[in-house]
């Protein structure tokens, strides 16, 4: 065979193959693709649909955008006796603060059973696996046993305080979020630590200078994941914040139009979904390159 032939094989071989053959061998793929993100697309936008149509009623919004009034929206702003606003800034505040304490804390906690050897320390791996396999609402009567007794000790730990619902996130978050973080940490090689430690660094130093840098992206994840957590969640919420208007988070309070038959306003509550959805995305938006890496960097620990 002469050289040249070889070279137009190989070129041949080269060659990318046209979008009509890729489309034809790969069409189930584009098909499932088309599928999933209709699926996916169709509740948003009917609840946008929803929140543009005067009417009030999911049926009036079969037909996508049919009107476009604003007037949900201003009705739902100007609320005297169900302050969006109010609920807003209280989601807001629980929410981040929520996520803030999970990510430090199980950052605390990860770097401990990654890093330092103590008795009880395969054990606490095993509590948080163990924790893990039961979900929160199991605990809601004893959680609120709990609040209510120790309300007339400490108010602020109370029922019907927003402190005492940051404390229940934090309770159920640690776990799952600990064990998460601590096979990322475990892929941070630990001569990093010791060529430190020689250089006179302590515990603290290496935590906060070396480490966090190098895990940014899981701290990233859960912050993200337990943001959208706090910032959705509804039964705990509801249980601990009760009705009160000006303590209720955005999920209690937008439950109270459509709560009745008689105060059902559904295009109020799409309305109110709509602005809700606002923070979770920008923040989803803004932490998406560390998302994929963060999720699985410490699989393969």
């Amino acid at each position: 065979m002469s050289t040249a032939t070889v070279t137009s094989a190989i070129r041949g071989a080269n060659r990318p193959t046209s979008f009509s053959k890729r489309l034809n061998s790969q069409w189930w793929r584009h098909l499932l693709g088309i599928v999933a993100v209709v699926f996916a697309a169709f509740p948003l936008v009917y609840v946008l649909s929803a929140s543009l149509a005067p009417g009030g009623t999911l049926t009036g919004s079969n037909k996508l955008f049919s009107q476009i009034d604003f007037s949900n929206y201003s009705r739902l702003l100007s609320d005297p006796v169900r302050p969006y606003g109010q609920w807003y800034l209280n989601t807001l505040v629980i929410a981040a603060v929520t996520a803030a304490l999970t990510v430090f804390l199980g950052a605390l906690a990860s770097y401990s059973f990654s890093r330092m050897r103590f008795k009880g320390r395969r054990g606490g791996l095993l509590s948080l696996m163990l924790i893990q396999m039961f979900p929160q609402l199991l605990t809601v009567v004893a959680i609120f046993l709990l609040l209510t007794w120790l309300g007339d000790i400490y108010p602020v730990l109370g029922v019907g305080s927003r402190m005492a619902l940051i404390m229940v996130y934090l309770g159920g978050a640690l776990g799952a979020n600990t064990y998460l973080m601590y096979g990322f940490f475990n892929t941070v090689p630990q001569s990093l630590d010791e060529a430190a430690r020689v250089d006179g660094a302590g515990h603290a130093r290496i935590f906060f200078t070396l480490i966090l840098p190098l895990v940014a992206p899981i701290l990233a994840v859960v912050g993200l994941l337990s943001f959208i957590g706090s910032f959705t969640e509804y039964v705990v919420a509801s249980v601990i914040l009760g009705a009160d208007p000006h303590t209720s988070t955005l999920a209690i309070g937008l439950y109270q139009y459509v709560s009745t038959e008689t105060s059902s306003n559904w295009g109020i509550f799409a309305a109110g979904a709509v602005l809700a959805a606002l923070p979770p995305m920008v923040l989803f938006l803004w932490l998406q390159k560390y998302i994929v890496s963060g999720l699985t960097g410490g699989a393969v620990k």
